[in-house]
Order: C-alpha cells, then sequence, then structure tokens
C-alpha cells in the first residue's frame, strides 16, 4: 500500500522551462525631466545651460543706473550743500566777515577789492539755500556786506567813530551792495519758478 509523504514546495522554475530574460537597465531622469527646476537645462557632467526659448534663467538682468530716473547723476566734484535758514545767514555773516579781515591785512582795506569778493559770496549764498529757504538769501546778504565792512571802513577810534565810517562806506560802495542784492534775487528766482514747476508736475 502507497504511503503519500509530504513534498516540499517548488520554489525554482519548473524543468524544462527556460530562465527568463533580465529587463533592461533603465536611466533614470532627473525630477524635472530634461530641464532641470527652473527651466535650466542641464548638459552632460552636470553643467546648467540655459533652457531654449527664453525661459527664466534666460532672462538678461538689467543693471540700475544711477540718477537714471532723476536725471543724471551728480557730480561728486562739485560741492551742492543744502543750507537752511540760519545756516545761510552764518554762512554769509562769517564768510563777509572773514572777507574783509583779510582785505584789511593783505590789500590795505580797499573798497574796490571787498566788492569784488562780495559778488561771488552772493552767488553761493543763493545757490548752497535749500528749497524750501531760498527766499531768506536776498535778506541776508545786505546785512552780511554791512558786517564784513566794519573792518574796512576807515573812521576815527572809538565805537562812535567806527560807525561813521561804517555809514560812510555803505554810501559810497552802494554799487558792490546792490550789484550783489541784485545776482543773488535773480538766482533766487530761478530756483523758486524751477521749485515750483517740479511740485506742479509731482501732484
Amino acid at each position: 500500500m502507497e504511503q503519500y509523504g509530504s513534498r516540499p514546495p517548488n520554489d525554482g522554475p519548473r524543468r524544462g522551462t527556460p530562465p527568463s530574460a533580465p529587463l533592461p537597465a533603465q536611466g533614470r531622469r532627473p525630477a524635472g525631466g530634461e530641464h532641470g527646476p527652473g527651466g535650466v537645462r542641464r548638459g552632460p557632467g552636470g553643467v546648467r545651460r540655459p533652457a531654449p526659448g527664453g525661459g527664466p534663467a534666460a532672462r538678461p538682468v538689467r543693471e540700475a543706473r544711477p540718477g537714471a530716473a532723476g536725471g543724471p547723476p551728480p557730480d561728486p566734484r562739485l560741492p551742492n550743500p543744502r543750507l537752511t535758514g540760519l545756516g545761510t545767514g552764518l554762512f554769509c555773516l562769517a564768510a563777509m566777515f572773514l572777507l574783509g579781515w583779510l582785505d584789511q591785512l593783505l590789500f590795505g582795506a580797499s573798497p574796490t577789492v571787498y566788492g569784488v569778493l562780495f559778488l561771488p559770496v552772493c552767488a553761493l549764498t543763493a545757490l548752497w539755500a535749500r528749497d524750501g529757504d531760498v527766499l531768506t538769501a536776498p535778506v541776508v546778504v545786505p546785512i552780511a556786506f554791512a558786517v564784513g565792512l566794519l573792518p574796512v571802513a576807515e573812521g576815527g577810534g572809538g565805537l562812535l567813530g567806527r560807525l561813521m565810517g561804517l555809514v560812510t562806506g555803505l554810501a559810497t560802495q552802494a554799487g558792490w551792495l546792490y550789484a550783489g542784492t541784485l545776482a543773488a534775487g535773480v538766482i533766487v528766482l530761478v530756483r523758486r519758478v524751477r521749485w515750483v514747476r517740479r511740485r506742479r508736475r509731482r501732484s
């Protein structure tokens, strides 16, 4: 009588069956396909190349040019301070007083030299005042002329003699005073008109 025993499981291939051929190896593609993230194409060796068709990486970056929106950039070699009303007055008074003393020491208190030096100070005072305080320049200029004339004016001893010499100097040098004040007034008027036009354009 035949006895059936337990047969071991057959995990291997059956006899007479040819072994299956191995599958071809498939290359892995990057996460972004042929083009990497951001539209960048990767060449051999992982070198990034700009994607054809004008992707984000192929757009040229424009460099910001200084002063393109507000006109040409200011020249750093030229002084361009902006003085307040108080600063304008102090600058003009100090400049004319120092020039008066220099005129007395170097040129023997020459009124002509003092008048010639007064003109550029008037122009600088009107140019260096800021836009909001530019109207103070024509007011400060005559006062500075009188203060700087103290060392130049000829007079006797004492305070009364100095004051009499100042009055005489103002009367004889009125032409320089009017010329400097007129120059400052013209510059202030031009700057004021330009400032008003800029404010109208902005509004």
